[in-house]
């Protein structure tokens, strides 16, 4: 069991997500880089879709009741281990004693997202599949909410088959450049704007959430008002509200949309939405189909490597 003694704004249960509900109008949720998890539930030996904590604001301070190991990933943040002050190095795994208490106080990169994996994963119910916290619907990690100082958390079974120490991964440094293609109603904006969207910096406006991020600088025109049918959107669509200020839908977004979608950020620069926080800024750069696709296999060998390293490295430690 591990305690919630002190808690920052928006800590959630989140996994790889879930999907197959979209047509019931039941978003995706699950954490905004999936990479990150996967990174940490190898380290552990917990299967990838694993259930762990989404930080994005600390402090966070946890007390475990049995011996547990963990891993830090994503962003780096500032953590200890109180009892003898051990630092939680990301991407390496660390041994938790029964009593000891965790702290992390705060984000290396302020706003940007980290993720703490857990022998075992996080054990809450299944909900649809997944444990991910669904904030706008109220359902699925811990009573469907951020969680809060008194809170406790169950662990599932803890693997023993941790990979060493002293071995670990180094996290993906997100670039800030959004590779993109073209959205379905691209030639509804002037040509003007077109050439706006790929060239200017677009800033992270602090009202940004997992719903999305909300961009601020030189609004897009269309050529002519709009009356579009409610659509079917995904993580990634970049819509354009009558502000012609650009958002670019994450993973707790509504389903169906119809604000205009002048892009589609491809699914391999997609983690990058987990690190790019309120006040900095992000490039949109334009590719093809067979970029995108490109792009996608490349990241899918990567993560092939690393899960054959780590695996190695498992049985090796066992």
């Amino acid at each position: 069991m591990i305690e919630v003694l002190r808690c920052g704004a928006l800590t959630t249960v989140q996994d790889l997500g879930r999907h197959g509900y979209r047509h019931l109008g039941v978003g995706q949720s699950g954490a905004l880089d999936p990479i990150a998890v996967r990174q940490g539930n190898l380290l552990l030996g917990n299967p990838a879709e694993a259930a762990v904590l989404e930080i994005s604001v600390g402090p966070l301070v946890l007390r475990f009741d049995q011996d547990c190991a963990v891993a830090l990933t994503g962003s780096g943040f500032v953590a200890t281990i109180d009892h003898g002050g051990i630092d939680l190095l990301p991407g390496h795994v660390a041994m938790i004693a029964a009593g000891d208490t965790v702290t992390l106080s705060k984000s290396l990169v302020p706003g940007a997202r980290t993720y703490l994996a857990v022998a075992g994963g996080i054990d809450v119910p299944l909900v649809m599949g997944s444990r991910s916290t669904d904030i706008n619907a109220r359902f699925g990690g811990l009573h469907g909410r951020p969680l809060q100082t008194g809170d406790k958390l169950a662990t599932g079974l803890c693997s023993t088959n941790a990979v060493p120490a002293k071995k670990g991964i180094r996290p993906l440094s997100p670039s800030h450049i959004l590779r993109a293609l073209p959205g379905p109603d691209y030639e509804s904006f002037t040509a003007q704007s077109c050439e706006d969207f790929w060239n200017q910096a677009w800033r992270i406006n602090h009202q940004s959430n997992r719903m999305g991020l909300r961009l601020s600088g030189h609004a897009l025109e269309l050529l002519q008002s709009l009356e579009l049918l409610s659509a079917g959107v995904l993580p990634g669509d970049v819509q354009v509200p009558s502000s012609g200020l650009p958002i670019v839908l994450a993973n707790d977004a509504q389903t169906i949309g119809g604000y205009p979608r002048i892009a589609c950020v491809i699914q391999a620069d997609l983690w990058q939405l987990a690190h790019v926080p309120p006040g900095t800024s992000v490039y949109f750069q334009q590719v093809t189909v067979d970029e995108a696709i490109t792009a996608l296999v490349q990241q899918r060998r990567y993560l092939s490597r690393m899960e054959d390293s780590l695996r190695s490295a498992l049985r090796e430690a066992c």
